[in-house]
C-alpha cells in the first residue's frame, strides 16, 4: 500500500556494526552494516564519474516487464509443459504468487532505500556484510546467467524467422552449444554484443530502445492469443494435471525463471528521476501485466497444441502459430516479434548486471573496475563491457535448460533473503520514511519466505550441486579479496 502521508526521514547514529576498524573481531566485520544514509549519500558516485538520473516511472516499468515479459512464454513454456502438463497455467499462477509475495517486498525497500544495487544494498542496510555478499553473489547468478540463458532461446527464434522469410537458417554447429548438437552459439554471442552496445550509449538510450521493444513483444503475444484461440480444442485439457501435483511443483520452480526480472527497476535507483516514488509502482506495476499475460498466453498454447507435442523446440509459439493458420506468414510474424522480446530481455538483464557490479564495487568487495563511470556517458563502461564479454562467452557455450535452472535457484535465494529484510527494517528504524509498505507484515514477508524455499527444494538435486559450488567460489573469493577490501574497514 501507498503511504503518501509517512513521516520524513531520520537520520540516526551509525550503528556500532557499521564502521569498521582494525579492532574489530570477524565476526563483528562479518556483521556489520552499512547504514541507509550513507548508501543514499553515495548513490549515483562511481570512480571518476556519476551516473545520471534520466528514469521516469514509465521507462521503469518498461524495464522491469522488458527484463521479464518473454522469458518463459517465448523459451521455457515449451520445457515447462511436458513437466505439468495443462496445468502449466497453474505453475504460472504459482509461480507469479511466489514473485509477488516478494515484489511487495522489493517494493518497500526500493522506495526506502532507492540506490542501485537492488537485493545486495537492501541485505547490506539490514543483514550484514555477509549476508550481503551472498545475496550479491546470488543476483550475478540471477543476471549473469539470466543474460546468457535467454540469449540461447534467441538463436531459437532467429533461425525459426530466417527459415521462414529467407528459406535459411544458421548451421546448427553455429547455432547450438556443446551437448546440444553444436559448437559454438554465434547468435547468442551477437544479441548479448548488440545489447552492450545500445547500454554503452547510455542509460536514457537504452530505455528508448527497450521500451520499442517492449511495446513490439506485447502485440506479438496478443497477436498470437487471438490466432491461436482459433485452434483451440477442450480435449486437451481433458487430462488437467497428468503428473500430478509433483508436476506442477517442479514446472512452477522452473518457470519462476520468467519472472526473474520484475526487480530490474530496484537495479535502476541512481538512474531514476523520483526512484522514492516510482520504484515501488513501476515493480508492482509490471508484475501485474507480466503475469496476466503469461498466464492467457499459455492457456491458448496448451488449449491449441496437447501437451505432449511441446518440448521439441524452444520456438513452441511459431510451431503453434503455423499449426493454427496453416502458413508460414503468422509463423514468421511471431518469430520476428519474439527476436524483437527476447534481445529486450537480454538488454534489461545485462543492465541489471553491470548495476549489481557498480554498487559492490563501489563497497570494494569486488574490484574498483566495475564502478568506474565514464565521464561523459555517465556508464560504467569497463563493467559493461567485461560483464557483456562474460555472459556472451557462457551463452555460446552453455545449453539452455542447465542456465534456467541454475538461475531460477540463485533468485529464489536471493527472493527469500529480501523478505527477511524488509522484517528487519521495519523493526530497526520503525519511523523511516516508505512510500509503499507491505500489507500484513510479517506476515506476506513470511509467505513469501516460505514460498521461495519450497520452490527451491523442487529443483533438481543436479542445480541444488551447481549452486552449493557456486556459493562456495563466492565463499572462498569473499574471505580472499571482500572482507578485507571492503570500504567499510
Amino acid at each position: 500500500m501507498l503511504d503518501h502521508g509517512a513521516a520524513p526521514p531520520q537520520t540516526e547514529p551509525t550503528p556500532k556494526t557499521a564502521p569498521a576498524n582494525g579492532g574489530l573481531s570477524l565476526g563483528a566485520r562479518l556483521m556489520r552494516r552499512k547504514p541507509v544514509e550513507r548508501l543514499v549519500a553515495e548513490g549515483g558516485h562511481g570512480e571518476g564519474g556519476e551516473l545520471r538520473r534520466s528514469l521516469s516511472m514509465w521507462q521503469l516499468t518498461m524495464l522491469s516487464i522488458g527484463a521479464t515479459l518473454g522469458t518463459g512464454i517465448f523459451v521455457v513454456l515449451g520445457e515447462a509443459v511436458p513437466k505439468a502438463g495443462p496445468a502449466v497455467t497453474v505453475a504460472f499462477v504459482i509461480a507469479g504468487l511466489t514473485a509477488l509475495f516478494s515484489a511487495l517486498s522489493y517494493a518497500e525497500l526500493a522506495g526506502a532505500i532507492p540506490v542501485s544495487g537492488s537485493s545486495y544494498s537492501y541485505a547490506y542496510a539490514t543483514l550484514g556484510e555477509l549476508v550481503a555478499w551472498i545475496c550479491g553473489w546470488c543476483l550475478i547468478l540471477e543476471y549473469g546467467v539470466a543474460v546468457a540463458a535467454v540469449a540461447v532461446g534467441w538463436g531459437e527464434y532467429l533461425n525459426e524467422l530466417l527459415a521462414g522469410a529467407v528459406g535459411v537458417t544458421i548451421p546448427d554447429a553455429l547455432a547450438a552449444p556443446p551437448g546440444d548438437g553444436g559448437i559454438f552459439n554465434l547468435p547468442a554471442l551477437l544479441v548479448v554484443l548488440l545489447s552492450m552496445v545500445f547500454l554503452l550509449g547510455g542509460a536514457r538510450e537504452s530505455a528508448r530502445a527497450n521500451t520499442i521493444m517492449v511495446v513490439v513483444k506485447i502485440a506479438a503475444l496478443v497477436l498470437f492469443c487471438a490466432i491461436g484461440v482459433q485452434g483451440f480444442q477442450s480435449g486437451n485439457y481433458a487430462d488437467f494435471m497428468p503428473l500430478g501435483m509433483a508436476g506442477v511443483s517442479a514446472a512452477g520452480a522452473s518457470l519462476f525463471f520468467s519472472y526473474i526480472g520484475f526487480d530490474a527497476a530496484s537495479t535502476a535507483g541512481e538512474e531514476a528521476k523520483n526512484p522514492q516514488r516510482d520504484l515501488p509502482r513501476a515493480i508492482m506495476l509490471s508484475l501485474l501485466i507480466v503475469t496476466v499475460l503469461y498466464v492467457l498466453v499459455a492457456a491458448v498454447a496448451v488449449g491449441a497444441r496437447p501437451w505432449d507435442g511441446f518440448g521439441e523446440s524452444e520456438a513452441a509459439l511459431a510451431g503453434i502459430m503455423k499449426d493454427v493458420t496453416g502458413q508460414t506468414f503468422w509463423a514468421v510474424l511471431l518469430a520476428a516479434g519474439a527476436v524483437i522480446a527476447i534481445a529486450s530481455v537480454v538488454l534489461t538483464v545485462l543492465y541489471g548486471q553491470t548495476r549489481i557490479l557498480f554498487a559492490m564495487s563501489r563497497d570494494g568487495l569486488v574490484p574498483r573496475v566495475f564502478s568506474k563511470v565514464h565521464a561523459k556517458t555517465g556508464v560504467p563502461r569497463a563493467n559493461t563491457l567485461i560483464v557483456s564479454v562474460f555472459c556472451g562467452g557462457l551463452a555460446a557455450a552453455v545449453p539452455l535448460g542447465h542456465l534456467a535452472d541454475a538461475t531460477s535457484i540463485g533468485t529464489l535465494f536471493a527472493f527469500a533473503l529480501v523478505n527477511v529484510a524488509v522484517v528487519v527494517l521495519r523493526r530497526t528504524r520503525p519511523d523511516m520514511r516508505r512510500t509503499f509498505r507491505v500489507p500484513l507484515s510479517p506476515l506476506f514477508p513470511a509467505i513469501g519466505f516460505a514460498l521461495c524455499i519450497w520452490m527451491m527444494t523442487s529443483l533438481s538435486a543436479v542445480t541444488w550441486t551447481v549452486f552449493g559450488v557456486w556459493m562456495a567460489v563466492g565463499m572462498a573469493i569473499y574471505f580472499a579479496y571482500g572482507v578485507r577490501r571492503s570500504r567499510l574497514s
